[in-house]
């Protein structure tokens, strides 16, 4: 039983005060941000990627392949073209092994190097890096835009700002009609803007798209990879101790603190690291790597960029922080050892299953075949007593031609002795389409037993020769 002398413990309500007014807010302000400009390797090879990326993404839509667009993605028509391929809706099973192979390479790539499609290739990040480099040109260096924003409202702020948002308005747009151009053919989109007689569907995706590149890249940028992207919340059930990934080497940096050139760090016990800050300031999502890995990270190296910078001005050996893994971290190994780690059964199983699926479709596109046939019974009659004393079955054959010359393709049936055709034998395909066709077949009454017979169709195409069988039935009446 507790003395009745001991002090009760206090009860600390977690709910905060009311700020003034009576409002509560309900989330926690966040800081904005100003990246800091730096440069290096990793900052290189995140520019080199933008223009991979960013050139691929606006220059396929203007490409031609014959006299239609190489990349086409014609929800209109329910046909896909991509390059010499066009798919159908029946083909929906690539779209399904594509998404698989690039998961499975996400996949792959996280165990390796952590989130390097984050740092280098994500739309998020790449147009964030985009509108980063316009705020840079418009408005100055990171000093320059913190004094901007605290500055009082005027003529010049304005002018400021208004040319760097007209600029992101502008691009943003400009994606929105890329994107557009990939469903709706882009010279005949360009057209209908000149003459200004873009559809309404048109002008919402552009200016839906638009806004959503101009609210993204130029408002939200870190907190979608923080807080609305899946990816940073699933990434660690692919990390392990072998994952290559930003990381501060503490054993060397610590303690940190300030010091110039001349000071003797070992002899005053201090680390490497001299507490600058240039690794938080240049990280596009503002946290501090060395406080360890953390979710939020996204794995670009600007920091590394920056430590490295530092190091070579304070003569310090370069690496303090940098892209290795926590093994090779806490074991002191070597650049070789840890690649040598990188090749772990993980690693070696995902490789293998993306090998595999990525020949699969490659083989899968190849023999696939150059026109498919769907056979249907006339469900309205299914048998009927014709002149001459013969029993009809009616069918209707869809051709599709999955190639873009035209086809002349011959149908013929076998399966019982005696059957006949008595509709046209040979139909015409044009290009990238598809034909429905009625094919009417005849017997003699009493021929067969009545009920139903095995039958197949054989379509053939007689420019490449190419054949295809379909089964059904023949129904003979009573």
């Amino acid at each position: 039983m507790k003395d009745a002398k001991t002090p009760s413990k206090k009860v600390i309500p977690i709910v905060s005060a009311p700020a003034q007014g009576g409002f509560m807010p309900m989330y926690e302000a966040q800081a904005k941000i100003y990246p800091r400009n730096t440069f290096g390797f990793f900052k290189n090879w995140r520019w080199v990627m933008i223009w991979i990326t960013q050139i691929v993404f606006y220059g396929v839509p203007w490409l031609q392949w014959g006299e239609r667009q190489a990349m086409l993605l014609d929800i209109s028509t329910h046909r896909f073209y991509i390059f010499g391929l066009v798919l159908y809706p029946q083909d929906l099973i690539y779209l399904v092994i594509i998404l698989i192979i690039a998961a499975l390479a996400l996949f792959l790539f996280t165990a390796v190097a952590g989130r390097l499609w984050c740092g280098f290739s994500c739309p998020q990040s790449v147009y964030t890096e985009i509108f980063l480099w316009m705020e840079r040109k418009i408005e100055g260096d990171r000093a320059a835009r913190i004094r901007l924003d605290g500055a009082k409202f005027g003529v010049k702020k304005l002018y400021i700002k208004s040319l760097k948002h007209l600029a992101w308005i502008s691009f943003s747009i400009f994606t929105g009609f890329t994107f557009l151009g990939y469903f709706s053919p882009i010279r005949d989109l360009l057209d209908s803007i000149i003459q200004i007689k873009l559809s309404p569907w048109e002008t919402f995706w552009i200016c839906f798209y638009g806004l959503a590149t101009y609210g993204n890249a130029g408002f939200l940028r870190e907190q979608v990879c923080k807080h609305m992207c899946p990816y940073a919340r699933f990434q660690s059930a692919m990390f392990d101790n072998d994952t290559l990934i930003v990381t501060y080497d503490q054993e060397r940096g610590e303690p940190r603190s300030g010091r110039s050139r001349k000071v003797d760090a070992k002899q005053e016990g201090l680390g490497d690291c001299i507490d600058c800050n240039f690794c938080v300031q240049v990280c596009p999502v503002g946290i501090d790597i060395r406080n360890g890995l953390q979710y939020e990270c996204i794995s670009c190296g600007l920091c590394v960029d920056a430590c490295n910078s530092i190091m070579d001005k304070m003569n310090y050996p370069r690496g303090l922080i940098r892209f290795t893994t926590q093994n090779g971290l806490a074991q002191h190994w070597t650049k070789h050892q840890v690649i040598q780690k990188i090749l772990r059964p993980r690693v070696l199983i995902y490789s293998a299953l993306l090998l595999l699926l990525s020949l699969g479709l490659v083989v899968s596109l190849a023999m696939r075949p150059a026109f498919k046939v769907d056979v249907n019974r006339d469900r309205g009659v299914m048998s009927r007593l014709v002149s001459g004393g013969k029993v009809e079955n009616v069918y209707q054959l869809q051709i599709t031609n999955v190639t873009e010359a035209k086809e002349t393709y011959r149908v013929s049936v076998t399966g019982i002795d005696g059957l006949s055709m008595a509709s046209q034998t040979q139909f015409t395909v044009e290009p990238a389409n598809e034909r429905l066709v009625a094919v009417s077949l005849q017997i003699a009454d009493g021929a067969v037993r009545s009920g139903t017979h095995p039958i197949v169709f054989e379509v053939e195409a007689l420019g490449t020769k190419e054949r295809i069988t379909q089964k059904s039935i023949f129904y003979m009446s009573r």
